[in-house]
């Protein structure tokens, strides 16, 4: 994953606490659905069908202009409005969706989008929602990035001054939205981002990209509040569900995910002026043959002074997870930054609870944590996670972390 910060980089950039019991966690936080206007719907200036004013699904007619003319006739009108994308292959370049709109908005996508390959066609995003409130998200179709046209572009890997690439459906400053049923597929950069939301629900979708495909992370959110994912499952060649500065009370429940870097907070402290991550509840959720599995990291020398804090990950289950359980608190990817050891980024009150399963390196748990601020209030109970590999010996790594644990496997009880 590439953190950032603001919608000027492409825009990539409470559980209770639980110090003395681990009980009960929080109630996911209320769904958000689209309101319905009171007011009597109006007529728009036009279709809503973007077949109807003239989009062809053939997979080669550029039908960007009529998906723009769509939603310029529902912003303009009022009640609910739905914009239809029917059965067939549009092709478009970039679309950028903006309000404020005067109606509530559902798109029902039925068809497959398919991003362009010409990388001239876009200024930063594919698909970009902005300034918009009551908006949806529905159907059985399809928003095919088409990555693998422009992969090779990708050199992030290599500097993270690097070119980004487009993210594939991006939500800026939305609130209530409901994303729902659809497919999101081989992203040039990121499948779903959301920066500066509230009130985000998102079910049933199905992301995919190939397990070596450059910076696809599934879904990212960064400085948003009340956003639950349900009942989705992410294929990805980074992080499933990654989760960045100053998001807050964030419900991930039901999730599938691998192949993948797992489900992340961070990176965090890259940025000044940060703000802290706070309320994550993540449960019932698979990982299978990823590279981390449940992963806090931050900055060695981090440039902001912020906390992750009030964490609780239960039933979770690990198949061949190579890092299954991580706090990284010495992150320090292609050597960014000076190995000091020391750090602003605070970690407390996270939980561990009812992690069962296989790892696919001898370390089932790793706790790295500053030197300077050690992690506090680090809890681990009923967990069980076995080295699958030769020899079978399963360890815990644990540095400058307090806490304590219980009902857990003797080579992880490192508390």
């Amino acid at each position: 994953m590439i953190p950032a910060n603001s919608p000027a980089l492409a825009a990539v950039i409470t559980a209770a606490a639980l110090m003395s019991s681990v009980a009960t966690a929080n109630p996911s936080p209320a769904a958000a659905k689209p309101a319905t206007s009171s007011a009597t719907p109006s007529t728009p200036e036009g279709s809503l069908d973007i077949v109807q004013l003239g989009a062809k699904g053939d997979g080669k007619t550029d039908s960007t202009k009529y998906i723009l003319q769509a939603w310029k006739n529902a912003c303009k009108a009022t009640g609910t409005q739905k914009i239809v994308i029917p059965a067939g292959n549009f092709l478009t370049g970039a679309i950028l969706l903006e309000g404020p709109c005067t109606s509530d908005i559902i798109i029902r996508l039925d068809g497959n989008l398919l991003g362009t390959g010409d990388l001239n066609a876009y200024k930063t995003n594919w698909i970009e929602i902005m300034r918009v409130n009551n908006f949806a998200i529905n159907g059985h179709g399809t928003i095919d990035g088409q990555g693998p046209l422009v992969w090779n572009h990708n050199q992030c890997h290599k500097s993270y001054n690097c070119k980004i690439l487009p993210n594939s459906l991006v939500l800026d400053f939305v609130t209530n939205a409901q994303i729902r049923g659809i497919t999101l597929k081989n992203s040039k950069f990121f499948h779903l981002n959301m920066f500066q939301c509230k009130n985000i629900h998102i079910e049933r979708l199905t992301i995919t990209a190939p397990g070596d495909s450059p910076n696809t992370d599934g879904i990212h959110v960064g400085d948003s509040t009340n956003i639950t994912i349900r009942s989705t499952s992410i294929q990805t060649g980074d992080d499933c569900i990654s989760i960045g500065p100053g998001t807050k009370t964030v419900r991930i429940s039901d999730v599938k995910c691998g192949p993948g870097h797992g489900i992340s907070v961070g990176s965090l402290g890259r940025y000044k002026d940060e703000k802290d991550v706070e309320d994550l509840v993540v449960s019932n959720c698979t990982l299978k043959g990823t590279t981390n599995g449940l992963r806090i990291k931050s900055y060695e020398d981090s440039k902001s002074q912020l906390r992750a804090t009030k964490f609780v990950y239960d039933d979770v289950k690990m198949e061949n997870v190579s890092y299954p359980i991580i706090i990284d608190q010495k992150y320090c990817p292609n050597n960014i930054c000076s190995k000091s050891g020391t750090s602003k980024v605070a970690v407390t009150d996270i939980v561990f609870k009812n992690i069962v399963g296989t790892s696919a390196t001898p370390a089932a748990v790793t706790l790295n944590c500053a030197n300077n601020l050690p992690c506090q209030g680090v809890q681990l109970h009923n967990v069980d996670v076995k080295f699958a590999g030769k020899g079978n010996t399963t360890i815990a790594v644990c540095n400058n972390v307090h806490g304590k644990s219980s009902n857990v496997a003797k080579p992880l009880a490192c508390l």
